[in-house]
């Protein structure tokens, strides 16, 4: 069998992805405050990234004879991104604050699929998993941005 640890990586990320949408998600929905004429409708293009990124990972793994999660109880099970109850006690701050740790996971986790998609040699699944880790560090700079600090990307 042909790279079971770039499956394993991307089956995660099919697990975490559907997870970090979920989060935006909440976000969106539960924002209240300052800027959230902004950030409300921003929400939505974060989503749809992700979304997006969903697909692009799901059939690389199909496309490598590889069975993507595909329901809610495997995604739940699977997930390794912190979730929190829908309630109003967060402010957007702190709800933006809680992307930036998602989209950190996900930026390690590229990481790692680049990693072991080279030692796989599976070229081409590591040239996505690049590209999607830079469009992850972006979405860290600009969230940081909106909360007044610095990316730490190199941390």
């Amino acid at each position: 069998m042909k790279y079971t640890k770039t499956k394993e990586v991307l089956n995660q990320l099919v697990a975490d992805l559907s997870q970090m949408s979920m989060i935006i998600h909440q976000t969106h929905w539960y924002m209240r405050g300052p800027n959230f004429l902004k950030l409300h409708p921003l929400m939505d293009e974060f989503m749809a990234e992700i979304d997006s990124q969903l697909d692009v990972i799901s059939e690389r793994l199909i496309a490598l004879d590889g069975s993507p999660y595909s329901t809610l109880k495997e995604m739940t099970e699977n997930t390794k991104i912190q979730d929190w109850p829908g309630e109003w006690d967060k402010t957007t701050p702190e709800r933006l604050a809680h992307l930036v740790d998602g989209y950190r996971y996900l930026e390690n986790l590229y990481q790692h699929g680049i990693e072991v998609s080279d030692v796989e040699k599976d070229f081409s699944t590591q040239d996505i998993f690049i590209g999607l880790k830079t469009a992850i560090e972006k979405k860290i700079w600009m969230i940081q941005a909106e909360l007044g600090a610095a990316p730490e990307i190199d941390k």
